[in-house]
């Protein structure tokens, strides 16, 4: 599977992911940006589904 372009700022969402305490693996943060990519495809798939161009937070939000 290819490397897929990076959508996260590495710096914030390790410290994010980190909390209080928490230690963050190497690859944590490409998981994370697949999870993101995802996201993406799925609102524009519902976007798309209902004849719209404009996606908006409910194409997002998980239902």
């Amino acid at each position: 599977m290819a490397k897929k372009e990076m959508l996260l700022v590495g710096s914030k969402t390790k410290e994010a992911l980190k909390g209080k305490g928490f230690n963050v693996s190497s690859d944590a943060l490409e998981a994370m940006n697949e999870l993101v990519h995802w996201y993406v495809d799925q609102a524009q798939k519902k976007c798309k589904a209902n004849g719209r161009k404009t996606i908006r937070p409910y194409d997002i939000m998980a239902s």
